[in-house]
Order: structure tokens, then sequence, then C-alpha cells
């Protein structure tokens, strides 16, 4: 039968994006590593609250696949349960136990008996807060009174002295808080927490020597040309990215003087993918109408200066926390949730499709524009350029 919808993660593709994510990796650069989507990486980690699953590992004295091949020979051949066990250095009882629960002797099979047992050893383990009435509900309380998983935890071994069973590990409040599917915390309890984080990070995660956060060489909006902020010539743009469900995005970009505006189709928030998004945009625009592009804050163009190296064009920064410092482009992205409302998966949109509704965004008579439309305001500059 066929695989209806996205295909999923290999068994090693899955052991890979939790090194990259205990590495400190973005979901972008971790769905590029892969060739997944960003939002595929992260449904695998919001499953799991963030937490690595414990690789799974058969218990030493348990039958191997090569010991149940040797009962499937000895099987075939005739030998009694006596015989294989002694073979096999196990008691009878055990050879016997093996081949009833799997079809008997004639119908055993080594490769479907293996399979069965590993699948009939997911038998998670019950979780304490899942056991103890009492103790969850303490632990439920101090949550909401906006106590800490550590601090809830040390305050119960202080209070209830030597009686284990009201004692509870602060890794064990947040598992149960992240991952879900214990079903013994309300998710909405994380709200209480400090970090409002929804997925749980290493014990030994670290960004330390990473770039994150820094953009080298950044040039400030402040040192930005008069002309340029006067909207006295044309060619000057401001961008952003709009942010969908699944962590989808979408570049804007909007000329300041006609409010013309572009969107751009990218492949994941990381920096490299913007960039080569935004060049191959850049690229159909006529050099003398791409003279400057002001940015965000944001480390989406951490890479700026590959982008000015290829296409000329300077990029200048907003002030940390100020994006009204652009706002023809802030206010564009407000009537663009028109077409994409908060929540929506933007990934579903093609470059073909976010033209259209480029171009029903240029085709809309603006007011700051005397009721003319940003396409026709571009068509003329065009002309004049021209």
């Amino acid at each position: 039968m066929a695989q209806l919808g996205r295909p999923g993660l290999s068994p090693q593709q899955k052991k890979d994006l939790w090194f990259r994510w205990k590495q400190g990796q973005s979901l972008s650069e971790i769905g590029r590593a892969l060739g997944k989507a960003p939002g595929s990486v992260h449904g695998v980690l919001t499953a799991n609250g963030g937490v690595a699953p414990a690789a799974r590992t058969r218990a030493r004295w348990a039958l191997t696949l090569a010991d149940r091949e040797e009962i499937s020979r000895g099987l075939v051949t005739g030998l009694s349960f006596r015989a294989i066990a002694t073979r096999l250095r196990r008691p009878p009882s055990t050879i016997s136990r093996e081949v009833a629960r799997n079809h008997g002797r004639t119908r055993y099979r080594a490769a479907s008996a293996d399979v069965r047992a590993w699948t009939q050893t997911k038998r998670p383990k019950q979780c304490v807060l899942a056991a103890n009435n009492e103790l969850r509900g303490i632990v439920a309380q101090k949550l909401k009174d906006d106590w800490s998983p550590q601090q809830i935890a040390g305050w119960l071994r202080i209070s209830f002295g030597g009686d284990r069973a009201m004692w509870v590990s602060h890794e064990t409040i947040y598992r149960s808080l992240f991952i879900q599917t214990r079903g013994v915390l309300q998710k909405a309890l994380i709200t209480h927490l400090r970090s409002k984080r929804t997925m749980r990070r290493g014990k030994h995660f670290t960004t330390a020597g990473q770039e994150r956060g820094r953009i080298r060489n950044a040039v400030s909006i402040r040192d930005r040309p008069v002309a340029i902020e006067a909207r006295a010539t044309v060619g000057h743009w401001e961008g952003d990215l709009i942010a969908g469900a699944r962590n989808t995005h979408v570049a804007t970009l909007v000329e300041r003087r006609s409010r013309f505006t572009v969107l751009v189709q990218v492949a994941g928030k990381d920096s490299a993918s913007v960039i080569q998004a935004l060049v191959r945009q850049v690229s159909q625009l006529p050099e003398e109408l791409m003279a400057s592009l002001t940015w965000d804050r944001g480390m989406e163009l951490a890479e700026h200066e590959a982008f000015s190296a290829r296409t000329g064009v300077p990029v200048y920064f907003c002030d940390p926390q100020s994006p009204w410092q652009r706002g023809t482009n802030e206010n564009t992205n407000g009537l663009l949730r028109q077409y994409f409302p908060y929540g929506t998966d933007l990934s579903v949109f093609t470059q073909a499709k976010l033209d259209v509704i480029a171009q029903k965004l240029n085709d809309r008579p603006r007011k700051a524009l005397g009721y003319s439309t940003p396409s026709m305001q571009f068509v003329r500059t065009v002309a004049v350029t021209d």
C-alpha cells in the first residue's frame, strides 16, 4: 500500500536529529541536514518534549535473534526442547514457552518471534506522579504558585523526611510537563515556568562558542543616508519574516516609496536559507530598483555580508526591539495576515502562490499614496528610471 502524507524519519535520521538538537542546532539547520522540513523536525521534538527517548536494549538474560535461529534449526531437525535447551545453556521451560507463544513446533519462525518479543517489551514504567495522587496534587499546586520544579523537589524532601513515596525529582516534573503522553500534569502548567519554554533542553546543552544573538559588522539604521529616511529616492526596501505554524516562514520585502510588496518563499529561518532566497528574488529586479535593504534585528540575516557581496545591496539593521523603525514593512505584514492568518502552515505556499497574493496587495489602493496603488506607483518609478 502506498504511504499517505509525508514520509517519516528513519531510526538513523531520528538518532541524528537528537544528536544535532543536543548540539544546539536550530530546527532549520537540523531540517536541512536531514532533508526534511523544519516543521517535521519540530513535530518529533515536541512529541517527546525535547527529551531524547532512551535507547532500547535487551535484558542480558533475554533470548537473542541468534538464539531463536538456533531454536528454529533444532525444531526442523526434530530435536527435543531439552536438547535445544542444552545447546543454548537455557532451562527447557524457556524453550517450551518460547515455542508455545510463537505458534508451536511446526510454525515457529525465528525472525517473527524476535520481532514479537521486541515489540512486547514496550512496557513503559508508570511515572511516580501517575501512581501517587496526593503527590501529583501537591506538585500541581506548587507549580500554580510559580514554584520551580527544583524548588518543589527540594521542599518535598525536607517536608516529608524519610517518606520516599512523597519524593520526586525535578527532572521527572519537567518530563511530566513536556511529554504529554504521560498524561500526568496538565500542559497549561507550563505557563508557570519562568522560561515559558515548551520543550526540555538537555542538561549539558550549551550555545557557547556559537554566534547566536550576534550579527557581525551590522550597520545601524542610524547610519542610513537621510535620503532613504525621507523616501526621496526609489529602490530602498524594508524586509522581515512573517511566521506561520510548524516553524514555517515567508520573507516580505516592501519598497519604501511606492509600498510595492514582494513575497519570497524561504526553505527555513536559518540565515543561509533566507539569504539564498533573497538573492534569488532580488536578482529579478532592475539593479537601480534595489539600492538598499533595511531589516529587523533577526538572526536570519546574520550572513548579510554574503548577501551584499552577491547583490551589491547594503543592509541596515534596526535597533534591538525597535521594529517600528521599519514601520512600512510592519504595516504591510499586518495587511498580509488577511492572507496568512496566525497558525497557517506557510510551507504550502509556492512562490507562484505568493506572487499572486503580493499582486492582490499591490493592486489595492492605499491612503498613504492618495488612493493610488503600489503597482501604479512602482510602474511609474520603473518608467522614470528607464
